[in-house]
Parts: C-alpha cells; structure tokens; sequence
C-alpha cells in the first residue's frame, strides 16, 4: 500500500496519466476511423500494421510506410498524411490542414465519430482539382 501511495505523490504521475490518456483516444479515434474507412479496427493498435492500412486509406502503397523511419522526413511526412486523411474525407481548406496538424488527435476524433463526415476515398495521386471535383459528386443536391 506505502507503494501506491508514493507512486501517486510522485511529481511525474500527472504527465504519465496524461500521455497514457491521449494514447488512448488516439487508438480509440483511428479504430473509429478505420472502420468508417471499411478497413479492420485491429489494426490501430498493431504498431506497424497501423501505418499500412493508413497508407491504405489514403491510396498509397504499403511501402511508403517505410518512409517513416527515415530521420527528419518523418515529421514532414506525418504533417504530409495528416493532411491526405483530411483530404480523403472532403477537407481542403488551408484551415482543415492547420486542424488536422495541430490538433491530429482530436481533428481524427472528429472525423471518425461525426455522423456527416464521409470517407470520399483515396487521395494520393490525384490533383487538387480532381479532388475538389470529386467532392462535388458527394455534395446534397
């Protein structure tokens, strides 16, 4: 019991709760999403296979999972498919991308609980004309 006790009073505890929370909602918004997206819900909380079906969603190959082990490019490329997250559910607005960037966790949250947001489908490849044309096929007439 003397351990709990000095575990609680540890002056790190709240940062350690804090992390362990956000890991969770994270997991939990990219199950939510991936299955919005028809793949398997499993996979946000297989470490390497969630890169894979991310790549999946956003139409690249599995390899450019890969990518994120280069050191430096990494963060480049997370920000690159934060925004193509946003982009395959028909956010192309300058304020989408800032959202998605800044606030990935509760940006992914958003869109994988939000009954009026859709999965429009892969992006990678397409061009921004492309994509916004496509948007409007999904818009209510």
């Amino acid at each position: 019991m003397e351990y709990f006790h000095e575990l609680l009073n540890r002056p790190d505890t709240g940062i350690f709760v804090m992390i362990v929370f956000f890991l969770i909602i994270g997991a939990l918004a990219k199950w939510r999403m991936f299955i919005k997206c028809e793949q398997p819900g499993l996979a946000a909380i297989v470490p390497v296979w969630d890169f894979i079906v991310t790549m999946r969603i956003v139409g690249r190959p599995a390899s450019h999972a890969l990518l994120f082990l280069i050191p430096v490019f990494n963060i480049y490329f997370a920000f690159k498919i934060l925004i193509e997250i946003a982009q395959s559910f028909g956010k192309t607005t300058v304020l989408d991308y800032i959202f998605a960037v800044v606030f990935n966790i509760f940006y992914l949250l958003n869109l994988s609980l939000a009954f009026n947001e859709l999965y429009r489908g892969p992006v990678y490849g397409l061009s921004m004309e492309k994509i916004k044309e496509r948007e409007a096929t999904f818009a209510p007439a």
